[in-house]
């Protein structure tokens, strides 16, 4: 029995090494094309598109989409992300799971410091071929939004279905991590801040970067303590006789 849950671990770690792997491969092979410029006919077309071609500061659709985008890309913002890292590692750190917060909390902090290095690296400019809708100051490439939303989201969604046995419960924890990336860089393009491939190239590193540190967790779970830590978690709030 431990062997073949050995074995499952295993394989696991083999498949999301190679995701991660993946990931840095086309993040890489993106970084290069938009340095080249050869996707900005497809990246300005596609932000166009979006608009009123009557009037370009106008975006398509109804105008509750605008309102209810303005208020998703707001999820992926440091500020938002920034107060659910705190709950989340505050309720850890409470629960006794010290480790485990700080393997949270360094995976949100790498993430930044490595968004703010790749910007300041690219130096991508904002696009220009639409009005933007949200105020911005920063590069355009990879977009910080989508790179960090992916990053804790994903991440918080892995750290839940770990928490649960029931299948069903796993994929609806993965469906709304998902979901919440995905939301948070479809704003990006709809407000005119990003390019696509600045939302694209957010999600392939940010899932790189959480798989990583995915990888690290577990490869030193029983070195590091967390395993026991959770344990020890269990044991401290279970109801006493």
């Amino acid at each position: 029995m431990v062997r073949r849950r050995l074995e499952r671990h295993e394989l696991t770690w083999l498949i999301v090494g190679l995701a991660a792997s993946a990931a840095l491969f086309a993040f890489a092979l993106l970084a290069g094309l938009v340095i080249e410029g050869n996707t900005r006919a497809l990246d300005t077309r596609i932000l166009i598109a979006l608009r009123d071609p009557t009037d370009l500061s106008r975006p398509r659709g109804p105008a509750w989409i605008e309102f209810a985008l303005l208020d998703l890309t707001a999820l992926g913002g440091s500020t938002v992300l920034t107060l659910v890292v705190l709950a989340i590692v505050g309720f850890l750190l409470l629960q006794a799971r010290y480790r485990t917060a700080i393997v949270i909390a360094a995976t949100a902090t790498g993430g930044e410091l490595l968004n703010q290095a790749m910007k300041f690296l690219f130096m991508r400019a904002r696009p220009t071929a639409v009005p933007r809708l949200r105020d911005v100051v920063s590069s355009s490439f990879p977009s910080g939004h989508a790179m960090e939303s992916a990053i804790i989201y994903l991440t918080l969604g892995a750290m839940l279905m770990r928490a649960t046995e029931r299948r069903i419960t796993k994929a609806y924890c993965l469906i709304v991590a998902v979901t919440l990336t995905l939301l948070v860089g479809a704003s990006r393009v709809y407000l005119g801040v990003h390019y696509p491939t600045d939302v694209v190239g957010g999600w392939i590193f940010g899932f790189a970067w959480a798989s990583v540190c995915w990888l690290v967790e577990q490869r030193y779970d029983r070195e590091t303590g967390v395993a026991s830590e959770r344990e020890k978690s269990g044991e401290a709030n279970a109801p006493r006789p």
